[in-house]
């Protein structure tokens, strides 16, 4: 009997799970269950067959998967397959088994960066743990395989890894030191991934950081100075410094204009060369005015908010001789007492010279020009270096009150200037000079002296000092009697007249005078006539012949003149007045004889 084909081919189990790693190689063969059938002979299992896939293949007679193609689990990690067991009925029958094939993964990817180069940038002076950026690798692979680990490269400086920090894990780039764009304006940082794999694969990456700058630095100032001391008749445009300004920060941040504190009689000069400048003079300098300026420079960048510095550059304005001596005032006046010792120091004279060292050291001299015999300037010398004054003589206010003399003051600059000044000098009085009686009584009965001093040294009082009869005689500059000569009276008097000044220490100088009664000569009554009409008789006794003789001429002079006067009287009178007039005359005579007789002389006064 024929067989019947009534069943199916069955495998074991319906599904069926296989791990195949990745890196297996072409022609590996797999072993797979085999179908069972029920039916005999033809109707038995006869061969399989693999559904449509691209990297396996199946042996027909017995079921080995053979791998024809590598697998790729990063491509496709799981592959479905689906066997058949075919038997050989007509029309045959078979059975199927699902086949899931799972690619095991190998360590045959890198890991890959997401970016081959990295470019941030970052601000200078970012804080401490400032984020700078995040890379990021993957990896294919799976498992530890795609595990990833973040390293910097091995053949940084060794200033990069004090600066900035990677993780490990995450891949941040956070900031470690100091970031200063002006020590490092841009970072290439080489960062290394690598999987976990056995043996590891890694992955080299870039990382490019810029740092931009900010307005961190203040501009710096080189002042080259020429010199500091600058003469102070220089010209304007004189070049005082050269001086030179940077900013290391960059752009606007780098660009720096100078400036000068107000007020100073100096300018800036742009040179033609960026960030130079010239310091020039642009006035006239005056030492005396101003011996000293503290010029400021500042220089300020252009960044927000601007960075200045400042630095200070002392000139010394140089003197020259350009002032001349200066005294207080052009006259001065000098008083001074007569009888000064010789020698002695009378005064002293002081000029001032703006101008410093040299040019301010000042020599005194009395101008001598055109010295004549009594040009007092002859009996002055001054101290050159002082200009203290000196009188050589001994002055003498009844012989000079007054005179004037001018001192030059000459400094010691190239070339020198001087100036002068007048000093007016007004001698003093002192009480040196007795008084002196010209004679004692004039004609009109008063008693003549003069003093040469003047005021209260001049100024002179008369007292009778010796008198033989009190009662009989008064002086107040005129001798008077106070009464009527008696017969009882004496017929001669003497009268011891004192003459004195007020001076602080007073002088004085005595006369004695002899007063005779002449009634007897004269016919009538001659005491009470003539010493009521003020007429007296003044005898004085003169020591000298020479004197004698000078006065007598004087007195005959004097009693020539007062005849004259009596016969002009006796024209125009009546008879008593001239009969007195006339016995007078007669007295004259008698008593001029008797001087020459006596050794006297008698001189009769009205």
């Amino acid at each position: 009997m024929p067989y019947v084909n009534d069943h199916f081919p069955s495998f074991p189990e319906k599904d069926l799970q296989i791990k195949i790693a990745e890196n297996t190689l072409k022609g590996t063969r797999f072993g797979l269950p085999t179908a069972r059938d029920l039916d005999f002979g033809v109707n038995s299992v006869r061969f399989y067959r693999l559904g449509q896939n691209d990297n396996f293949e199946i042996e027909e007679k017995i079921p080995f998967l053979v791998l024809k193609k590598p697998l790729d689990r990063e491509h496709k990690s799981e592959h479905l397959l689906i066997l058949k067991a075919l038997d050989g009925g007509n029309p045959p029958k078979s059975g199927t088994l699902n086949i899931t094939v799972t690619v095991l993964d190998s360590n045959d990817n890198r890991p890959v960066f997401s970016q081959d180069t990295y470019s941030v940038s970052l601000q200078e002076n970012s804080p401490i743990g400032t984020t700078v950026i995040k890379i990021n690798a993957s990896d294919s692979d799976e498992g530890p395989n795609s595990e990833i680990e973040y390293a910097l490269g091995k053949t940084l400086k060794r200033k990069v890894y004090d600066i900035f920090q990677l993780d490990r894990i995450t891949g941040e780039i956070k900031v470690k030191g100091a970031i200063d764009f002006e020590d490092t304006d841009v970072y290439k940082l080489d960062v290394q991934a690598s999987d976990k794999g056995q043996p590891p694969l890694s992955a080299q990456g870039r990382v490019i950081i810029n740092i931009q700058d900010i307005n961190d630095n203040m501009p710096e100032i080189e002042l080259t100075s020429l010199s500091n001391i600058v003469a102070e008749d220089c010209k304007p445009g004189t070049v005082i410094a050269l001086i030179s300004v940077s900013d290391k920060d960059s752009g606007v941040n780098g660009k720096v204009v100078c400036s000068l504190s107000k007020n100073v009689p100096f300018e800036l000069k742009h040179s033609f060369q960026d960030n130079m400048y010239s310091l020039v003079t642009k006035g006239r300098l005056d030492r005396e005015l101003v011996p000293h300026y503290d010029i400021t420079i500042t220089a300020t960048d252009l960044g927000q908010p601007p960075l200045s510095s400042i630095t200070t550059l002392s000139i010394q304005v140089a003197d020259v001789n350009d002032n001349q001596p200066e005294f207080s005032s052009n006259f001065l006046e000098l008083y001074i007492f007569e009888n000064n010792a010789p020698g002695a120091s009378i005064f002293s004279v002081r000029a001032s010279d703006k101008d410093v060292n040299e040019n301010a050291l000042i020599s005194y001299q009395i101008n001598r020009g055109g010295v004549t015999q009594n040009d007092m300037t002859s009996f002055l010398n001054i101290n050159s270096e002082t200009g203290v004054i000196y009188s050589l003589k001994t002055f003498d206010f009844e012989a000079v009150k007054t005179f004037q003399f001018q001192v030059v003051a000459t400094d010691s600059g190239t070339p020198s200037l001087s100036s002068n000044v007048t000093v007016n000098v007004f001698i003093l009085d002192q009480n040196d000079n007795v008084p002196v009686i010209l004679y004692p009584v004039s004609a009109n009965g008063s008693a003549e002296a003069y003093d040469a001093d003047i005021g209260y040294n001049g100024w002179l009082l008369f007292s009778l000092q010796e008198v033989s009869d009190h009662s009989l005689f008064s002086l107040d500059r005129q001798i008077r009697t106070l009464r009527s000569f008696t017969e009882t009276d004496e017929a001669q008097h003497k009268l011891l007249i004192l003459v004195k000044d007020n001076g602080n220490v007073s002088l004085s100088a005595t006369e004695t005078i002899l007063r005779q009664k002449f009634s007897a000569l004269c016919g009538t009554e001659p005491a009470q006539a003539v010493f009521s009409n003020g007429t007296l008789l003044v005898s004085v006794f003169l020591r000298f012949r020479f004197y004698l003789l000078f006065r007598l001429r004087i007195y005959i002079t004097k009693a020539h003149e007062y005849n004259k006067h009596s016969q002009r009287r006796r024209k125009g009178k009546k008879g008593s007045t001239n009969k007195i007039s006339s016995n007078r005359a007669v007295c004259y005579s008698v008593l001029l004889l008797c001087i020459l007789h006596n050794g006297c002389i008698v001189v009769l006064l009205s």
